[in-house]
């Protein structure tokens, strides 16, 4: 399993084995350490074939490196904020161009929003420019996500429902369930171009994501 280890806010340093891979976002190797390659990996991890036609659907054709070798990288990337979550069996939500560096061993899939917790993801969609689709890493291992301003670990515990800014969001993990409410009635929301209109509502068991700006990535 992948060591990240959080030398700022804005820098991870990840140590890479022999027989073990990484996936980062490319651009992100800011420098590295011994006997290390980087090259171009379309399919996008474990996901593989469909995984790589969900993200073209859903625009998040991000490409990644295969980070691999022995020795160590630092990862940053445009200055944002870096939190590194570690998964133990569970999946994380996450968007594509959220994702700095995670474990070659996670599991990567694609979800579309809507599926899952009705028009969600149109309305994030509209609001944020953020695409309909979100992509999934499950099983055990550490993942590397960018946030702007800084973000914060919110628990999502039963029976107490976490109400999140839509642009606020950056990823969850756990039993969750989602759902957009309107925060304002539907004549007060026209013209406006603000996330404030809306309110995402997460129940169940876990985590949620948040980040001070609502800034898009």
């Amino acid at each position: 399993m992948a060591v990240f280890r959080e030398i700022n806010a804005k820098m991870i340093e990840a140590t890479v084995v022999p027989g073990q891979r990484l996936y980062s976002q490319r651009g992100a190797m800011l420098a590295y350490r011994g006997d290390v390659s980087f090259t171009p990996n379309l399919q996008g991890g474990q996901g593989g074939l469909m995984s790589m036609l969900g993200r073209r659907v859903a625009n998040e054709a991000t490409p990644l490196m295969t980070v691999e070798g022995s020795g160590t990288v630092l990862f940053g990337h445009g200055g944002h904020h870096v939190q590194v979550i570690t998964l133990t069996g569970d999946t994380l939500y996450v968007e594509a161009d959220r994702l700095l560096a995670f474990d070659g061993t996670l599991q990567q899939g694609t979800m579309f929003m809507g599926s899952q917790g009705g028009v969600m993801g149109m309305v994030r969609g509209q609001v944020s420019g953020q695409g309909l689709f979100t992509t999934t890493l499950k099983g055990h291992g550490s993942v590397a996500v960018m946030a702007h301003g800084g973000v914060i670990e919110v628990p999502i515990t039963p029976g107490r429902a976490v109400h999140v800014d839509p642009q606020a969001y950056v990823a969850h993990h756990g039993d969750v369930r989602n759902k957009l409410s309107t925060a304002l009635g539907w004549r007060d929301m026209v013209g406006r171009g603000s996330g404030e209109a809306f309110q995402l509502e997460l129940s169940g068991s876990g985590a949620v994501y948040v980040q001070a700006s609502e800034e898009k990535l």
